[in-house]
C-alpha cells in the first residue's frame, strides 16, 4: 500500500506503508545509528516523535525480547529506506513490520532518507504526518503549520507507581574500615523517572544499587522520606522547561544528598541551579558523538538522543562548571557542582558505543554516595 510523508514545508515523500496503517503526526527527527533500531523504537525519549533512520537497511536482525528499553514502542512513526522482510539472528522473534503493526505504529519505507535528513539539517526539526490516507495532502501540510507538539510527554512515559529493583548478583558494595553490620549492604538510590531507559536501570543494578523508582511528580519530601544514599535523574522526552514540577523538586533536593543526572535529567538539574536550555536545530541522535572529558582530556564516543542542550553562557553565575564538551559542535555535555556532590551528563553512558568508555560515571556516583554514607555513619 502506498503511503506519504508530508512535511510542514509542503514537501511530500512517497513510499510504501509498513507496520500499522492510518495516520501519525509528530516531530520528524533523524537517528544516525547503523544498529540499535529496537532500542530507538522503545526509548521513551522519542515519545511524540517520528524517527528517520539514516542507515539505509533497517530490521535485518529482527526484534527480540531483550533489547527493549521500555514495555512498549514509544515512537510516533518510523521512516526507513529499506525494511528487511526476512531478518536473520539467533535471538529474533519477529520482524520489524509485524512489531510496528502490533503496536499500532505507522511506518513508511522506500523513502529517500538521505534527502529527508538533508532537509532537516537545513530547516531544523520539522512537524510531519505519515499517512496511508492520500487525499488532500496539501491541506495536511497547511494543518501542520498550526499543529502543536504535545507538551505533557513526560507525564505519559513516567511510571505511575513507585516500584523497587534489587541489585544484581556481583554488585555487592564494600566499604573500607566499616563492617557490614554498621552499614546497609547496598547503596539505596531513588530514581526520578522522567522516561527512563531499561538499560540505565540495569547498569545501576549491576553497580550494586538497590533502586526505588518514583514518578516524576514525586515531591522532595517524599523522596527524602525514603532515606536514599543518592538521587538519580533519568532521561526523558520533550522540552525540559515544560517539566516545572521536576525542576522545583530537584532544587529542593540540592544540598541534601548526591545527585546524578543523564540527558533530560542533566537539563533539569541545570535549570534547577539557575542555568538555561535551548532547542538544538536538529538535535543529537545516534551512537557516534565524540565527547571530551575536560578533566582527563580523554575523548569518548557516545550515544545520544536529545533535542535540547544546556546554554554554556548561562552557567557563568551559577554554582556549576562544565566538565564535558561535544567535539562536533562544542555544546555542553556535562556539568558538576563546584562544591556539592552533584553532576550530570547529556549523553548516555549506559548505551556503550565505546563500548564501556563512560561507565566510570556510575563509579563516580558510587564514590560520592559511599563517602556520604561513611561521613553520616561517623
Amino acid at each position: 500500500m502506498q503511503a506519504a510523508l508530508v512535511l510542514e514545508t509542503g514537501k511530500i515523500f512517497w513510499g510504501e506503508s509498513f507496520g500499522a496503517r492510518g495516520e501519525a503526526w509528530g516531530e520528524v527527527v533523524f537517528n544516525t545509528g547503523m544498529t540499535g533500531y529496537q532500542e530507538v523504537l522503545t526509548d521513551p525519549s522519542y515519545k511524540g516523535q517520528m524517527v528517520c533512520m539514516t542507515y539505509p537497511l533497517i530490521g535485518n536482525y529482527g526484534i527480540n525480547p531483550w533489547d527493549n528499553q521500555s514495555a512498549e514502542l514509544q515512537v510516533q512513526g518510523f521512516i526507513v529506506k529499506e525494511a528487511a522482510q526476512n531478518p536473520n539472528h539467533w535471538q529474533l522473534e519477529k520482524n520489524l513490520s509485524r512489531t510496528l503493526a502490533q503496536a499500532g505504529v505507522v511506518g513508511i519505507k522506500g523513502v529517500d532518507t538521505r534527502a529527508l535528513t538533508r532537509i532537516i539539517r537545513e530547516y531544523g526539526v520539522l512537524r510531519g504526518v505519515i499517512t496511508t490516507e492520500l487525499d488532500n495532502l496539501e491541506e495536511k501540510a497547511q494543518e501542520l503549520k498550526n499543529w502543536q507538539v504535545p507538551q505533557d510527554v513526560v507525564a505519559q512515559v513516567s511510571t505511575k507507581e513507585i516500584y523497587k529493583l534489587p541489585p544484581l548478583a556481583g554488585g555487592k558494595q564494600v566499604f573500607p574500615n566499616k563492617s557490614q553490620d554498621d552499614l546497609r549492604e547496598n547503596l539505596q538510590v531513588v530514581v526520578m523517572d522522567f522516561g527512563i531507559k531499561g538499560n540505565i536501570l540495569r547498569v545501576m543494578q549491576e553497580e550494586g544499587y538497590a533502586l526505588t523508582v518514583v514518578p516524576y511528580s514525586t515531591s522532595a519530601q517524599e523522596i527524602l522520606a525514603l532515606k536514599p544514599d543518592g538521587v538519580f535523574l533519568s532521561n526523558g522526552p520533550g522540552d525540559p522547561k515544560a517539566v516545572e514540577i521536576g525542576i522545583k523538586t530537584i532544587g529542593q533536593l540540592v544540598g541534601k544528598l548526591p545527585i546524578f543526572g543523564i540527558c533530560l535529567g542533566h537539563q533539569l538539574l541545570t535549570l534547577a541551579l539557575g542555568g538555561d536550555t535551548y532547542k538544538l536545530k536538529y538535535g543529537h541522535r545516534g551512537g557516534n558523538q565524540p565527547v571530551q572529558d575536560l578533566r582527563t582530556r580523554k575523548v569518548h564516543i557516545t550515544s545520544q538522543n536529545h533535542g535540547y542542550a544546556v546554554e554554556e553562557k548561562s552557567l557563568v553565575n551559577t554554582s556549576l562548571e562544565v566538565t564535558h564538551l561535544n567535539l562536533n559542535d562544542h555544546t555542553v555535555e556535562g556539568v558538576r557542582h563546584k562544591e556539592l556532590p552533584i553532576f550530570s551528563v547529556q549523553y548516555h553512558p549506559e548505551a556503550g558505543p565505546g563500548p564501556s568508555d563512560s561507565l566510570y560515571l556510575f563509579k563516580e556516583f558510587t564514590a560520592l554516595m559511599t563517602e556520604g554514607r561513611l561521613n553520616h555513619a561517623t
